[in-house]
């Protein structure tokens, strides 16, 4: 044994803790040395000029006095390290932290901060954690009330949640102790800055071109509309794609918690609601906008979702000369979302009939599209519904297209779950027409004259 010469992975093996040892501490030191490099440049920096730079001269006013820090300091960045950290300042100071790089992501369509350790991604519809982190809780709510500052709210102990909207147009929803026991939660639906067509989501899967002929000629026949669906299943995406359509000398006002539709006709008037101050004064809600936007003359109106006592304006709305109109719920189907929008027009008035309700309902909207993130990932339509009447005040329903499932699979060949993908899981199916010609709102689509065009399209003509 003493004549053996050691092995160099015997060597390997001997050197490896000395080596994470030294690897543990040159970390330590970085993050020390990267600690005190933002206290000293925040110090340094003149908040009065800082606010009048542009981006890139306040980025090269930070890194002019970098180097005369590490001059002083005899600082050892190394050049990656250097712009890591003056990108970090800048983020802080004019975006919002560690996650404006996720959101200047095109692949991420949601972010979630569960405290200041734990962030979490979409991409590709399939859910992964981020490596990216806050220094702390504070560094945290620093941004949080950056991002409140940004539409005039402020978040606090008596304050403690807010709804905003970033320059994008993203939503957020931040809430904060003592309602968020493990820490301050932000969460981000981005905002995509390309608009899909009908046809372009047809292409996507998400419908058939059929469907996408169907819901193109229902938009121009004016036809009433209601999407349903759950949270995050596209529709506000398809919201946008069924505005496509509308004539361009119609003028239409849109109302909406936080502004995400992107019409393109020339006359859109877009509303959105404001939340109390502090005081408990000023706030105005989507009733107060639905109410005064009859008064603006719209030849259209969209709410961006329905929840509440607005919902009762909203049908009378519909019926009363503003065909055409749009909305979306929450709700799992067709059938569920007729029960949903029954219980918001109690919260608007108490004393109305179920069967007058239900009248109400089924005389105001023509069409329910029922909407749905699948296990794969991929958004589809699942339910074109027609809401044809009342039959001793059971409404009745009849499907026009609706998506078949025949097979959804989860494939667990794939070993690398580190980066993000689409989920694993297959979903075969095909969209089927289930209803003919005879529908309940083929006399408006006459009306307009679409009736050849219609005829067409149900019959599977191009």
């Amino acid at each position: 044994m003493f004549g053996r010469k050691t092995s160099s992975s015997e060597i390997q093996e001997i050197n490896q803790p000395t080596r994470i040892a030294d690897d543990n501490f040159a970390n330590e030191s970085l993050k020390a040395d990267n600690i005190q490099a933002r206290e000293l440049l925040l110090a340094e920096l003149d908040p009065l000029l800082a606010s009048k730079l542009s981006k890139d001269e306040l980025e090269q006013h930070i890194e002019g006095l970098f180097n005369q820090l590490a001059d002083r300091k005899r600082w050892l960045f190394s050049e990656q390290e250097q712009r890591n950290l003056i990108s970090s300042l800048l983020d802080d100071m004019l975006g919002i932290g560690p996650i404006q790089v996720l959101l200047d992501d095109p692949s991420i369509t949601d972010i979630m901060v569960n405290g200041a350790q734990q962030i979490f991604v979409e991409q590709y519809g399939r859910l992964n954690k981020s490596d990216v982190a806050f220094r702390d809780e504070q560094h945290l709510r620093h941004v949080a009330q950056r991002i409140a500052s940004f539409v005039g709210r402020r978040i606090d102990e008596s304050s403690p949640m807010v709804d905003a909207r970033l320059s994008d147009g993203s939503r957020v929803n931040i809430i904060i102790p003592p309602l968020a026991l493990d820490g301050t939660c932000i969460s981000i639906r981005k905002f995509s800055e390309h608009k899909l067509s009908l046809f372009q989501l047809s292409e996507s899967g998400s419908l058939s071109h059929s469907m996408a002929k169907f819901l193109e000629i229902a938009a121009k026949a004016r036809l009433n509309i209601l999407v349903s669906g759950g949270t995050g299943a596209g529709k506000t995406t398809l919201l946008n794609a069924l505005s496509d359509p509308i004539e361009d000398n119609e003028r239409i006002v849109t109302i909406e918690d936080a502004a995400e539709l992107k019409l393109q006709q020339s006359q859109v008037i877009r509303l959105e609601t404001r939340p109390a101050s502090l005081e408990g004064n000023g706030e105005v809600n989507q009733r107060d906008l639905v109410r005064n936007a009859l008064r603006m003359n719209p030849r259209r109106i969209i709410l961006g979702e329905v929840r509440g006592a607005e919902a009762f304006d909203m049908l009378q709305a519909m019926n009363t000369g503003h065909e055409g109109s749009m909305s979306t719920l929450h709700a799992n189907s067709a059938r569920d979302a007729i029960y949903r929008l029954e219980n918001m027009l109690l919260m608007g008035q108490q004393n109305l009939p179920v069967s007058m309700m239900r009248r109400q309902i089924m005389s105001s909207i023509d069409l329910i599209i029922q909407v749905e993130r699948m296990r794969d990932g991929k958004r589809r339509i699942t339910e074109i519904t027609d809401l044809v009447g009342l039959e001793n005040d059971t409404p009745i329903t009849q499907n026009i297209f609706e998506f078949r499932l025949h097979q959804d699979h989860e494939d667990n060949s794939s070993s690398d779950h580190s980066i993000a993908s689409p989920a694993n899981h297959s979903i075969e199916g095909e969209y089927v027409q289930t209803a003919s010609i005879n529908v309940s709102f083929l006399e408006k689509v006459r009306y307009a004259g679409l009736a050849k065009e219609f005829e067409q399209c149900m019959q599977g003509k191009p």
